[in-house]
């Protein structure tokens, strides 16, 4: 067997593989379980007497991880040469290295590298521990839902765009007049603008968490309208992207039909 062979053979297993592909299918099912296990660790660590308890099966386990993961992503670098993009066997391979879903593969990775080659405060050091989480992202490669999703907000980021910037517009507007209205009434709650977007945030999601609120009737007022206004405002980018969702799923549908014909 060749060193092309061995390679493209290697590319079809770390693809993701179709219906009659046998060994690029338990591949994908075995990276999946790999990625959902290593979140619930993650998360479990966090536990402090589960984590005292099991600390070195969770060691185990994330060395078992790295080693699994590291394997993967040298191996998508030695054979992304093969998708149309990445061609060149050295410019197509920086090309492919600073791809997104290639940087994914390298920050979940990372934070067990990191503390080798420099010298980390124990601080950090937690820090990139759970940033092992973002392993979880590595799925937007197997999982047709992850897909979904991204196509539909590529989509629609325009009108999204649009959405958020009369947002951010709205929360500039809302926390400058209840700054105004309410900054001689309430000078430590409302000190300053950027402080009261604190306020207008939680109004603005309709959260209204309780710690900031207005007291003169002015600001009351003024309150009432921009929390009213806040669900209307926050309903467009949920109606946009469930739009995106529906028309992704015809478009789906459509195509398995046309396939069947």
């Amino acid at each position: 067997m060749t060193s092309k062979s061995i390679k493209r053979q290697v590319f079809e297993v770390l693809e993701k593989g179709q219906g009659n592909d046998y060994w690029s299918r338990r591949f994908d099912i075995f990276i999946m379980t790999m990625i959902l296990l290593n979140v619930a660790a993650v998360i479990m660590e966090t536990v402090e007497s589960i984590h005292d308890g099991y600390i070195e099966v969770f060691d185990y386990f994330e060395y078992l991880s790295v080693f699994v993961f590291s394997i993967e992503y040298v191996g998508r670098v030695w054979t992304c040469t093969y998708l149309e993009n990445y061609k060149h066997p050295f410019w197509g391979r920086i090309k492919f290295i600073f791809s997104f879903m290639a940087i994914i593969d390298l920050l979940a990775i990372m934070p067990f590298y990191l503390p080798l080659f420099f010298s980390i405060d124990g601080r950090v050091l937690r820090v990139l521990r759970l940033f092992r989480i973002i392993r979880i992202f590595k799925m937007g490669r197997y999982s047709t839902a992850f897909n979904m999703i991204v196509r539909v907000i590529t989509k629609r980021r325009e009108e999204l765009l649009v959405t958020l910037t009369i947002v951010f517009v709205m929360l500039i507007l809302a926390s400058s007049l209840m700054y105004y209205v309410e900054n001689e009434a309430q000078p430590e709650a409302f000190r300053s603008i950027p402080e009261t977007m604190w306020w207008g945030v939680a109004t603005l999601t309709t959260v209204g968490y309780g710690d900031v609120y207005p007291i003169t009737p002015l600001g009351k007022l003024l309150g009432a309208f921009i929390a009213i206004l806040g669900v209307g405002i926050f309903a467009l980018p949920a109606g946009i992207i469930a739009s995106g969702f529906d028309s992704e799923i015809k478009q789906r549908i459509k195509e398995k039909e046309e396939k069947e014909f």
